[in-house]
């Protein structure tokens, strides 16, 4: 659920679909399935609504009918390099298997199904696994990712590892077929990452990642820009540092980039916070936004000057194409 990948791709497209059993094969006898396990995967934002349900009325009925634990990042959390939030399902293997079952089968039959369609419906899911552990998937010269396509009859894509976001240590696998394709491939992928002791260990935060901080809603145009100093107490501990920067209304997109990703980076490169005021919220006597960036005078110094460096790129973009556009599909997880 969500865009296409590249990188590491091993395919069964064109092939006729294997028969493959519902979302659940025979369990593989190295696992214990009792053990507790997680699996986290991405979904857009109009999925993780229909996940939760009006009032959480989804999620409660998934969680109590898998027995499984079921979360998902905050709104704006998105996994670097794209716009999609993160969930996370945990418990034993069954119960993981269980709830991903029932969650795949409703964002298929809502998001993917088509009224009088006769072929059933292929759709993917995009799991979120660990640099260390994608090798164990992969397998000696791709033997056990041809083999989970073979038994399955999935399409798996490994993408490739991506060192634009700091910090970031997971890859995206991503497995397109049929609902029970799907449940097939995914069952394996599981089992196969049970066995690996540092992926069960690894279980933390549903979003590890460096989250934007206060995005805003996009504005109309404004014009200029300038500057602000000032200095704060924070708590009861030293003075720290903190810069309002002035930013055109019109570039605001250009610094927070599509699902946060541009703020994202400039917070995790400078060490710095940054917060941007809402929309309409502007410098007095300008239609600038204001840029607060807190931390130590390096961070602060670093926060800045990226994000001058990306207005600065963006008052002259080529016909018909934005920065913005160039700086987040260009770089982003495939």
């Amino acid at each position: 659920m969500g865009s296409p990948d590249s990188g590491y791709a091993s395919s069964n497209e064109g092939d006729a679909p294997t028969k493959s059993s519902p979302h659940k094969p025979e369990p593989l006898p190295p696992s214990d399935s009792t053990e507790t396990t997680y699996l986290r995967f991405l979904a857009s934002n109009a999925e993780a609504g229909s996940i939760i349900g009006k009032g959480g009325t989804t999620i409660s009925d998934f969680q109590s009918r898998s027995n499984a634990r079921i979360q998902l990042s905050r709104n704006y959390e998105y996994f670097p390099g794209t716009s999609d939030r993160v969930i996370m399902v945990s418990g034993t293997i069954d119960e993981v298997l269980d709830a991903v079952g029932l969650i795949l089968t409703k964002l298929v039959n809502e998001f993917y199904a088509e009224d009088g369609e006769e072929a059933e419906p292929r759709s993917k899911v995009r799991l979120i696994v660990p640099n260390s552990s994608c090798g164990g998937i992969i397998g000696k010269g791709g033997s056990m990712i041809r083999s989970f396509i073979e038994d399955s009859g999935a399409n798996i894509k490994i993408s490739p590892q991506d060192n634009t976001y700091i910090g970031l240590n997971d890859r995206l696998v991503t497995v397109m077929g049929t609902l029970q394709q799907l449940g097939q491939a995914i069952n394996l992928i599981l089992y196969k990452l049970s066995e690996d002791v540092y992926y069960v260990q690894s279980t933390g935060p549903t979003f590890p990642y460096a989250a934007p901080h206060n995005i805003p809603n996009y504005g109309p145009p404004g014009v200029g820009g300038k500057f602000q100093n000032h200095r704060f107490q924070n708590n009861k501990e030293d003075v720290s540092n903190s810069v309002t920067l002035g930013v055109a209304d019109e570039h605001i997109g250009i610094v927070v980039g599509r699902g946060g990703r541009n703020i994202m980076e400039i917070s995790q490169v400078s060490g710095a916070r940054i917060k941007i005021s809402e929309r309409g919220d502007f410098i007095p006597g300008t239609y600038d936004r204001k840029v607060t960036i807190t931390g130590s005078q390096r961070a602060i110094r670093v926060a800045e000057a990226m994000i001058i460096h990306k207005v600065s790129s963006a008052s002259s973009p080529p016909p018909d194409i934005t920065t913005d556009h160039l700086s987040v599909e260009n770089l982003s997880v495939k």
